[in-house]
């Protein structure tokens, strides 16, 4: 079971991450772009940014961890149940979220 904080941890090892909010709701941004939030205003699953080729991809995959709303159909972003999820997948989620948000100087920097 993963939980707000493991995302923060995660998501604070990246570069130009802030840690503030959305929707009045705890998210990660990278150049005041939001890249991960946590829905506490609903079952508390995390929003994470990706391609809607990567959602369909969850989604399909069988996963528990995976969910979307039909607010969210046809938008870049999964909802992932962090009960279900694992560690190692989360911060695979996390950092491909950052790419996706994070300017061209700071993914270059991740890199080295």
């Amino acid at each position: 079971m993963q939980t707000w904080d493991d995302v923060v941890r995660l998501a604070s090892e990246l570069p130009g991450v802030e840690i503030a909010t959305s929707y009045r709701t705890p998210a990660a941004k990278v150049g005041g772009r939001t890249f991960l939030r946590l829905r506490t205003e609903a079952e508390g699953w995390l929003v994470v940014m990706c391609g809607l080729d990567e959602k369909e991809a969850m989604l399909a995959s069988g996963s528990l961890a995976f969910h979307t709303t039909p607010h969210y159909d046809g938008y870049g972003a999964v909802l992932v149940d962090l009960d279900e999820i694992d560690g190692e997948e989360l911060a695979e989620l996390v950092e491909q979220a950052w790419r996706r948000k994070a300017p061209a100087t700071l993914r270059r920097r991740l890199d080295g």
